[in-house]
């Protein structure tokens, strides 16, 4: 090949991707779906070509994001998430909204690809002209959140969903990721499941702004209420959020639909606080901030792991290891030893 067939193969594949750039970023100013979709698969891509081209993307729509109210949910499996999820996006459609999912789903342990596919337990809701359903798999990422949800919402948000609910796997100790990505973080619970003091961990109680005891109807509507005034007291002897916030306690069905307008009151007052005091902005950005530390993170740490010589360290450590002549105690120490060697090396 000749020089100049290289330069002008190269115009061509430059050309390509500044229309591919363009009309995603056309079609999700737009509100598109297709391009929406698209946009969040080359951000969920570990192909360099394809990360270049989702950053450049969510740079350019920024100045569209961040106008929307962004709702966690999460709750112990067979709460009922995604049945809720549906009826409360329903009802806010019906209300003039446009509602985005971005539902997790736990991963096949062969494909990596979702087991569940919200979609089709949100049957209605995907059928939804406002609504916007993204099963993605959680993968290797702690507290059931993919490692790229918070550029899903930046896209969402660009694309003009004014709502944008994030449902986890369920409760687990790095559920804080899910709140650390949204304005209000709500746990869903069961009556007479026996997790309203003991399943659920204390620490997921106390990141709850709200909860809401759900399936409270039938014969469950006694129970419901047994666990709602065990909630209540639990919760009372937490110190209140911001100096004025205590965590409220509602009753819903989302099969029946009853009690969803009253669940969002609670996401509503809490984002009337949290403007009320001057804190929406500077929440935003400390949660920025902890995303592009977690990132950081996450990239060291593949970095890392696919270093030849961190490879080579690992194998030779291990080896030790079980030979018996070094313990895991002293594995660390060595470890300590060089990954300060490969950081502080001139």
């Amino acid at each position: 090949m000749t020089k100049d067939a290289g330069r002008h193969i190269s115009r061509i594949k430059q050309a390509r991707k500044q229309i591919d750039f363009d009309h995603l970023y056309d079609g999700i100013s737009q509100g598109e779906i297709q391009s929406l979709s698209r946009a969040i698969t080359l951000a969920e891509s570990d192909l360099p070509k394809d990360r270049e081209l989702s950053l450049s993307l969510i740079d350019k729509l920024l100045p569209r994001t961040g106008k929307s109210v962004r709702v966690g949910l999460t709750g112990v499996p067979g709460v009922g998430k995604s049945t809720f999820i549906e009826s409360l996006g329903l009802w806010l459609i019906s209300k003039g909204h446009k509602v985005a999912v971005l539902a997790v789903d736990p991963s096949s342990s062969r494909t990596g690809g979702s087991i569940l596919g919200d979609k089709t337990r949100m049957e209605e809701l995907s059928k939804a002209k406002n609504a916007f359903i993204r099963p993605s798999p959680a993968g290797k990422d702690l507290g059931g959140v993919t490692r790229h949800t918070r550029e899903a919402i930046l896209l969402c948000e660009a694309a003009g969903f004014d709502i944008i609910l994030v449902e986890t796997v369920g409760v687990g100790q790095s559920e804080s990721e899910v709140r650390g990505m949204v304005d209000f973080f709500l746990l869903l619970s069961l009556p007479g499941a026996g997790d309203e003091l003991q399943g659920i961990k204390r620490g997921i109680m106390e990141m709850a702004h709200g909860i809401a005891v759900n399936k409270a109807d039938g014969e469950n509507l006694p129970k419901a209420r047994i666990a709602k005034a065990e909630l209540l007291a639990a919760t009372h002897l937490f110190p209140p959020l911001h100096g004025k916030w205590s965590v409220p306690i509602t009753l819903c069905s989302a099969i029946e639909g009853s009690g969803i307008s009253e669940v969002w009151q609670m996401v509503a007052d809490y984002i009337q606080l949290l403007e009320d005091l001057g804190l929406t902005d500077s929440t935003r950005k400390h949660q920025d901030e902890v995303w592009v530390h977690k990132t950081m993170s996450n990239t060291l740490y593949t970095w890392l792991h696919s270093s030849p010589a961190m490879k080579e360290f690992l194998e030779n450590v291990f080896s030790q290891m079980k030979a018996g002549q070094c313990s895991s105690v002293s594995a660390l120490a060595q470890a300590e030893a060089f990954l300060k060697d490969q950081f502080l090396r001139k």
